[in-house]
């Protein structure tokens, strides 16, 4: 059975930093492309990154680029979610997800296992 687990989400002030990680059960997390989406109160859920598969490339939301990174150690069958200079619009409940396709899609019906989320919180 596939399983994903989101932990590191937490209480965080403006401007400061929190490591997402998404642990793999059941799978090997290398052979899924991992996407990572968030959903704020009130609003849909947006896919804000994903690391392909085939080659490791990886993809931002305009909303987050330069500020998040996508990593992923296979060794530890995670991948991780660096978010930096985090501001409080970027309060959510953070999922992953993984689909078998080997590259990013912009789809999220792609992504056929989630995790259960963590939630992060942006405040002063």
């Amino acid at each position: 059975q596939l399983q994903l687990v989101e932990s590191g989400g937490g209480l965080v002030q403006p401007g400061g930093s929190l490591r997402l990680s998404c642990a793999a059960s059941g799978f090997t997390l290398d052979a899924y492309s991992i996407g990572w989406f968030r959903q704020a109160p009130g609003k849909e859920r947006e896919g804000i990154s994903c690391i392909s598969s085939r080659d490791g490339n990886t993809y931002y939301a305009d909303s987050v680029k330069g500020r998040f990174t996508v990593s992923r150690d296979n060794a530890k069958n995670t991948v991780y979610l660096q978010m930096n200079s985090l501001r409080p619009e970027d309060t959510a409940v953070y999922y992953c997800a993984a689909s078998p396709r080997d590259y990013c899609s912009g789809y999220e019906s792609t992504f056929g296992s989630w995790g259960q989320g963590t939630q992060v919180t942006v405040s002063s």
